[in-house]
């Protein structure tokens, strides 16, 4: 059964991926399920209407945690979401392209429909001790992930995606 929300799953080492992933469902209110990727299972996923993905990039690919959760759910929810939208946000040092290309050939598969541009958010670490280190994103960057959050919900909500 789908409940028409937005399911927000994120991943985070260093505190990016779950600032912009919480300020998603802040502005998505009660539109919008935030779970971080070791919880996600398939019912999760066959229950929401629309997906924001939001992990770092590690290594030139999105992080081992959320690539688990798309292994986990990936063959179990596969020809049953076609047509659901998505977005994501990719937290990177610099890049950012490598995990966003993995993201987009898993949702290639399943069929889902991208519904704004790829968002790579770079802190700008590229020193071990900068890339290990927690990080605060700023006041902009939580106002457009909250923006993306809200209208993502709100286009669930009137049918529009």
């Amino acid at each position: 059964m789908i409940d028409h929300s937005l399911l927000i799953v994120w991943h985070s080492r260093t505190g990016t991926s779950q600032q912009l992933a919480q300020a998603a469902a802040e502005g998505a209110g009660e539109g919008a399920v935030l779970m971080v990727c070791d919880e996600v299972q398939p019912a999760d996923i066959l229950r929401a209407s629309g997906y924001l993905f939001c992990c770092p990039e590690n290594l030139a690919t999105m992080s081992g945690a959320m690539k688990e959760m798309f292994d986990r759910c990936y063959y179990p929810v596969l020809g049953r979401i076609e047509g659901r939208p998505y977005a994501t946000i990719i937290a990177a040092g610099s890049d950012g392209e490598g995990a966003q290309r993995q993201i987009d050939r898993i949702a290639t598969g399943w069929r889902l429909k991208r519904i704004a541009e790829p968002w790579i958010v770079a802190t700008a670490a590229q020193t071990p001790e900068e890339i290990l280190a927690p990080k605060n994103v700023g006041g902009g960057e939580l106002r457009q992930a909250s923006a993306m959050g809200k209208a993502m919900a709100q286009g669930l909500s009137l049918g529009i995606f």
